[in-house]
């Protein structure tokens, strides 16, 4: 699944354009390295969120297209 689609479905990001601005800006990485948009997120992939002073890191657990609000939180943990 593209990594854009995987943000907002995972609810980390609220909007689609909004995640996929995010990885063109290159405040979204994974395993360590810049991706783009189009990345294909598997799980157990450790992506990195930098916006402004905050920055989130998690782990991807799962991978679906279709996703309830409840089981949004389940598609990732953080990571110290």
């Amino acid at each position: 699944m593209r990594l854009d689609k995987w943000l907002k479905l995972s609810r980390l990001i609220k909007r689609r354009t909004v995640a996929n601005e995010a990885c063109d800006a290159g405040r979204i990485t994974a395993n360590g390295r810049v991706v783009k948009a189009s990345y294909d997120v598997k799980a157990g992939d450790v992506l990195t969120l930098t916006f402004g002073e905050r920055t989130t890191k998690v782990k991807v657990l799962n991978v679906q297209e279709i996703v309830g609000k409840a089981d949004a939180v389940g598609l990732y943990e953080e990571v110290k």
